[in-house]
Parts: structure tokens; C-alpha cells; sequence
């Protein structure tokens, strides 16, 4: 009668503790030394898979056909390592972590695995003696998928990257882009301290990075010097970033190597000083100026010598702003010529200088690219005596034309032709085209007369008299005296007889 009611009561009780546990959301097991698993909650069916307690097996031989466990080392787990097993032998165990599959996989089984972390520990009679056996299981598939997803993306990343257990201060993990930039091997980093591979040497603001080391606290980008294995340095960018790893507090620290844009800066910087050199040196008047605006960024020695403007008086104002411009169409040709073609060669303008001395110039640009701006250099070559001499050569020619009758006219045009040799079947606009007092400034011009005694003539300017020249020039499509004057007798226009 006695073991009748022992019997009962312990019935009782193990419904009371099912009614207790059936409800947790970990996994339950209970164990009886002799009948085996004689009871599972709801739980612990889901986390393996299966609906009811045959499923699981009732014994232990069962459950461990049924099921295979594995280390998270990968290592497959003998019989006696089991943990039903382990506890039917008298041994408790905390924190023991293992992978779940099933040993005979349906279709709908296929690819099925769960991560468990156990913990057992036996129920003791009123003697002292086990009266049965808890087995709780927590799930830590979800936890340690996300692990893994972040393991395969923070090995395959090419940024190079390294991660510091917050605790001891020392490298649990490091990818391919790290090994990559520094040259060292996976086993010269792993366990070693931060002390040993310091990645915050020489940051501008390491004392306030370590505290946020320390602290734990996400550390901002800062420039630091990385020491390298062979015994060379590297300069890179590191900021460090808090993070959980199998439940340790880390940081991550990532890495931005500057060597190839401090190469490529000082790449640049080279080019820049040697064009700066090249372009204050240079003999020719030179301008640079931007693009967008036609605003001078800067003129170099031999413009401030030609054109007597200071730097003061040019640099920062537009083009339309400087007083070198005879005639402001030359300019807006200029600017057109640069924004349609982005380029131009040999214009023909005239420019003043500051003594209001007028130049004779022949002005090239070129679109070009400084410090990732657009803008133009603009390039004056004075011409001015090359002119005069022509007309001089002209004068000369037509003074031996008086008096001697074998200086054809002739050897003039193809003296002339020697000029523009590639416009010797050029079209050239008509008399027709020029004004009367175009006329008769050709016809001064035809006549041997210099600038100043045309205009001594006419009663004009002498800057008069030269406009006129220029339009000329414009209209008979011609570029010096003397294609003017041939162009002028090859259709039969000689001009009045003038005395001076």
C-alpha cells in the first residue's frame, strides 16, 4: 500500500512540473533513468523538427539514430558525449553548444539544421538520490546564421578590416583585405594584442580613440600610421565600430589605405609646380583663367612686362574687364571660339597696353583641366614688329617701282604669296565691300603711304587709321600689308597719286 502511494505521489508531482514547464520557451526534456525521455513540451519538439515525442525517440539509442550532433568545431559527437546520454551517467553541464540534423533526411527535411545550447542537471529525490533528468535547450540557430552570414561577408569583403576582443584587448578575427594591405599572415595577427599591432599610431586624436576604445564607443574616422611587418609604415584611415561576437563585446576596426592617393596627390602636386614653373617662365605672355567665367586666375612675368598691367589689375576680374581689349568683338570672338571648339590658333587681334600703345598679337587658347577645374590658357605672341617690317619691305618694294620698270608686279604678289602660301586659292571678298574712306586708305596703301602719313593725309587718328587697316584686312580676308596691296592691284584698284 505504501509503494502504491509513493507511486501516485510521484506521478503528481512530474504532471505538476510538466504544467510548470510546459509553457517556457526554451525546450524541456525530461528524462527517467529507467523509462528514458518520457516527456518533451511543445518547444522542444519545434526545435527538432518533429510533432510528437516518437518522433523524437523515447530512449536514448533512439534520439541519437534519429538526430546528429556536432561541435560548432565541426567535430561529430560520440555516443557517450550526448547529452541525454551525459546526464543518465550522473554528469550535470552548462553551456554546451551544438549543431542539430537529422540523420535520415526526408524531402522536406532537406537542408534542416538548428543550433542548440543545452544545459542539464538532475532532479534529486528526497534522499539524495536522481529522481529524473532536465534537459533545457535554448535556439541560437537564428543568432549563429546571422554569425555566419557576418563571418563569410567580413572574410570576403576586399576593405580591409580586423576585429579586437573589448575584454583583453586582443584580435579574434581579421579578413583578406587586411592581410592584403599590411603583408602580414593570418597567424601573425589572431591573439595578438593591440599593443603588439597598435592601429592607432600616430592618429590625430588617439588619446580620445583609446578612452572610446575602452569605453567600448564607436571611434570616428581618424589618419593613423600602420606599422608593417618587413618594418616599413603605411598611412591609412581607421574608424572602429562597436560589435557582438559570440557574445563578446568587440570592435571593428576598418581601414582606407591612403597610399595610392598620397601617390597620386603627389603625382599631381609635381605636375601642378612643374606647369607653374613652366608657365611663370615662360618668355611669351601667358594667361590662365576659367572657363565658366573667363576670369583670370593668373598672368605670368613676361604679360606684366608687355602689357605694364600689375598682377593687381588683372587677376580675379573677367576678360571684359581687362584694359588690353582694342575692340571688345575681338574679345567675344575669343570666348566664342573657346566655348564652340575649346580651342583656337594663331588669331589675329590687336591689344593695348597700358602705356596705350597698340599691339599687333597673334592669340592661341587651349581648354585645360587644374585641380579638377576647367580653364583656358591663353597664349600672345606680339607680331607687332613682324607687321612693321612688312610694311617697311612693302615701302622699299614700291619706292623701286618708281624708277624701275623690271620690279614687276610679280615678284610682289609672290613675295606676298610667301606669306599665306596655303591661301593662294583662297576666296577674297570685292572692292565693293569696303566703305569710301576704306577706299582711300587702301589706296594711301597702294600708294607706298605709312600709317601716319595716311592719316596726316585724311586729317585721321593714327588708332583711326589703323581700324580702318584692320577692317580691311577683315574684308579682303588677308593678314598684313602687303597680301592687302596685291589683293588690291589684282583687281585693278592702285589709288590716287598723293603727295605727303
Amino acid at each position: 500500500m505504501t509503494d502504491n502511494t509513493e507511486m501516485l505521489k510521484h506521478h503528481v508531482d512530474r504532471r505538476q512540473l510538466q504544467q510548470i514547464i510546459a509553457g517556457l520557451s526554451e525546450g524541456i526534456l525530461l528524462i527517467d533513468p529507467v523509462d528514458g525521455i518520457v516527456w518533451a513540451n511543445e518547444q522542444a519538439l519545434a526545435l527538432h523538427a518533429v510533432t510528437a515525442l516518437e518522433e523524437l525517440g523515447t530512449s536514448p539509442n533512439q534520439y541519437n539514430k534519429r538526430f546528429s550532433l556536432k561541435y560548432r568545431n565541426r567535430h561529430a559527437l560520440t555516443d557517450d558525449q550526448y547529452p541525454i546520454n551525459r546526464l543518465l551517467s550522473g554528469e550535470s553541464f552548462e553551456e554546451v553548444v551544438v549543431e542539430v540534423t537529422k540523420r535520415d533526411e526526408t524531402e522536406e527535411d532537406a537542408g534542416w539544421k538548428n543550433v542548440h545550447r543545452l544545459r542539464g542537471f538532475a532532479l534529486l529525490a528526497s534522499d539524495g538520490q536522481p529522481e529524473s533528468y532536465v534537459l533545457v535547450i535554448e535556439d541560437l540557430t537564428e543568432r549563429f546564421t546571422a554569425e555566419e552570414r557576418f563571418e563569410r561577408t567580413f572574410a570576403a569583403n576586399p576593405a580591409p578590416a580586423i576585429i579586437c576582443r573589448l575584454s583583453d584587448l586582443r584580435y579574434v578575427k581579421v579578413n583578406r583585405g587586411f592581410l592584403e594591405m599590411t603583408g602580414y599572415a593570418r597567424d601573425d595577427v589572431i591573439d595578438r594584442s593591440a599593443y603588439e599591432i597598435d592601429v592607432l599610431e600616430n592618429a590625430a586624436s588617439k588619446d580620445a580613440a583609446i578612452a572610446a576604445l575602452r569605453e567600448g564607443r564607436t571611434i570616428p574616422q581618424t589618419e593613423a600610421m600602420l606599422r608593417l611587418p618587413g618594418g616599413g609604415t603605411k598611412v591609412v584611415v581607421v574608424a572602429g565600430q562597436p560589435i557582438e561576437i559570440a557574445e563578446d563585446a568587440c570592435m571593428l576596426f576598418t581601414f582606407m589605405d591612403m597610399e595610392p592617393r598620397k601617390k597620386a596627390e603627389d603625382a599631381l602636386r609635381q605636375s601642378e609646380e612643374r606647369f607653374a614653373r613652366s608657365f611663370r617662365l615662360t618668355p611669351i605672355p601667358t594667361l590662365l583663367a576659367t572657363r565658366d567665367e573667363f576670369r583670370l586666375l593668373d598672368a605670368n612675368d613676361a604679360f606684366t612686362a608687355k602689357f605694364g598691367l600689375p598682377q593687381g589689375e588683372t587677376v580675379g576680374k573677367r576678360s571684359s574687364e581687362i584694359a588690353i581689349w582694342v575692340s571688345s568683338a575681338s574679345r567675344r570672338a575669343l570666348e566664342q571660339q573657346i566655348n564652340e571648339n575649346g580651342h583656337f590658333r594663331n588669331m589675329e587681334i590687336q591689344l593695348r597696353t597700358a602705356h596705350d600703345e597698340t599691339l599687333d598679337c597673334l592669340v592661341s587658347a587651349e581648354v585645360v583641366t587644374i585641380q579638377e577645374r576647367a580653364c583656358v590658357i591663353i597664349v600672345i605672341q606680339d607680331i607687332t614688329e613682324r607687321k612693321r617690317t612688312e610694311v617697311e619691305l612693302i615701302e622699299a618694294m614700291e619706292a623701286v617701282m618708281k624708277d624701275t620698270s623690271w620690279f614687276s608686279r610679280t615678284v610682289i604678289e609672290k613675295l606676298a604669296n610667301l606669306r599665306r602660301p596655303n591661301h593662294a586659292n583662297a576666296q577674297h571678298g570685292e572692292m565693293s565691300d569696303l566703305t569710301k574712306r576704306e577706299l582711300e586708305v587702301l589706296g594711301m596703301m597702294c600708294q607706298g603711304l605709312n600709317d601716319t602719313e595716311i592719316g596726316k593725309a585724311l586729317k585721321l587718328k593714327h588708332n583711326t587709321v589703323r581700324n580702318h587697316v584692320a577692317r580691311i584686312y577683315v574684308k579682303a580676308d588677308v593678314h598684313s600689308r602687303a597680301e592687302a596691296i596685291v589683293w588690291a592691284r589684282e583687281r585693278g584698284f592702285i589709288g590716287p597719286r598723293v603727295r605727303t
